[in-house]
C-alpha cells in the first residue's frame, strides 16, 4: 500500500531545495516512487495537502504525467477479444442460411413459446421452422438436420450464420455442424446488423395486421405460423429479389417469371408507347450476389470471383 510518509518526506525535501510550486517540483514529483504505488493521483494530492504541502492541482499532476507518458491505467483491466466482422456471400440458393429464435407471447403473462426459423439468405426462403416451449440445442439440431435433408444439402456446401445466443454457441450444436459438414458463422456480440435477414424476416411476419398479441397454446402458435410461412414463401414478393417470391428463387423459377413479366410490359409498350417516355419498360433483374456485411467496393468483384460463380 501507499506509504503516507513519502509525500511528507518529498514535500520537506522539495521545500528545502526551493522547488515548491515550480515546474521542477512537478517533474521531480512525478519521477518519485509515490505514483508507482497503488493509489490514484487524486489520493497523492490529497495526502500532500494533509501534510500541509501544496505542489499543484490534480489537473497539473495529470498534465505532467501525460508529458512523461505515465498517465496510463495502472490497474489490471479485462481485455475483450476482437471479433471480426462477418462478411458472407451468397450467389445461389442453399449456399448461405441464417437462423434465429424469437419469442411468442403465450396465453398468460410471462409465458412464451419459442419460434425457430431457418432462412436462405439468397432467396429469403424459409427452409425450416418450428415452435417449441423452450430454447434447446437438441431441438435446433433436429431442425437443421431436417432442413438439410429436405433441401438435399451436401457436405461442405453450406454455411449457417447466427447470432451468439446461448443455443447458437452451444458446444454440442457446434460439434453437430462439424459432423454434418456445415460451416458456421456468428455475429459480433450485440450487433444485430450482423444478422439482418433473420431480423427482417421476424419483423415481416410479426408486424402483420393479423398477427395475434398472444397465442392460446403451442398448437395455436404452430397453426398460425404455418399459415404465415406458407404466405411468406409462396406469395410475399421481396423488393430485394426483383419482386419475386422466395419459392420462385429457391426453386429456380425466377428467370421464367421475369421473362413472362417482360412480355406483359412489351405488350403494354406496343399498345401505348406514349405512356413510357424514357425507354422500353423491363423487369428488375435478379441480384447476382447477396451479402451480409459487404466489403469495400474494390473487394466485391474479387470476392465473387473467388466464390466461383459468374459475375
Amino acid at each position: 500500500m501507499f506509504n503516507p510518509a513519502i509525500p511528507s518526506q518529498l514535500g520537506k525535501l522539495l521545500a528545502r531545495n526551493g522547488h515548491a510550486g515550480t515546474e521542477e517540483t512537478e517533474a521531480e514529483f512525478t519521477s518519485t516512487k509515490a505514483l508507482q504505488k497503488p493509489v490514484s493521483t487524486a489520493e497523492v494530492v490529497a495526502t500532500l495537502r494533509d501534510e500541509q504541502c501544496y505542489l499543484g492541482s490534480v489537473s497539473t499532476f495529470y498534465r505532467v504525467l501525460r508529458q512523461k507518458g505515465e498517465a496510463n491505467e495502472r490497474r489490471k483491466q479485462r481485455t475483450h477479444p476482437v471479433y471480426v466482422k462477418p462478411e458472407l456471400l451468397a450467389t445461389r440458393p442453399n449456399q448461405l442460411w441464417c437462423w434465429d429464435i424469437s419469442r411468442l407471447k403465450g396465453p398468460l403473462k410471462w409465458t412464451y413459446y419459442y419460434l425457430y426459423v431457418l432462412t436462405d439468405v439468397y432467396s429469403r426462403y424459409v427452409v425450416g421452422w418450428m415452435v417449441a416451449t423452450r430454447e434447446d440445442a437438441e431441438l435446433a439440431k433436429e431442425l437443421i438436420l431436417e432442413a438439410c435433408l429436405k433441401q438435399g444439402i451436401l457436405p461442405a456446401t453450406l454455411t449457417i450464420h447466427s447470432d451468439r445466443g446461448s443455443t447458437m454457441i452451444d458446444k454440442s450444436l457446434v460439434q453437430f455442424l462439424i459432423d454434418v459438414g456445415v460451416a458456421k458463422s456468428h455475429s459480433r456480440p450485440h450487433v444485430s446488423n450482423d444478422n439482418p435477414f433473420s431480423e427482417a424476416q421476424f419483423k415481416t411476419t410479426k408486424y402483420r395486421p393479423d398477427f395475434p398479441a398472444r397465442f392460446g397454446s403451442l398448437e395455436d402458435a404452430t397453426t398460425h405460423m404455418s399459415a404465415i410461412f406458407l404466405w411468406y414463401n409462396t406469395e410475399h414478393r421481396h423488393s430485394g429479389t426483383a419482386d419475386l417470391t422466395p419459392a420462385m428463387l429457391q426453386f429456380s423459377q425466377g428467370e421464367q417469371v421475369l421473362a413472362a413479366r417482360d412480355l406483359v410490359l412489351l405488350r403494354a409498350y406496343q399498345a401505348h408507347p406514349e405512356r413510357f417516355v424514357k425507354k422500353t419498360p423491363c423487369s428488375k433483374t435478379i441480384p447476382a450476389a447477396v451479402w451480409i456485411n459487404p466489403p469495400a467496393p474494390t473487394e466485391l468483384v474479387s470476392a465473387i470471383l473467388v466464390s466461383g460463380d459468374p459475375v
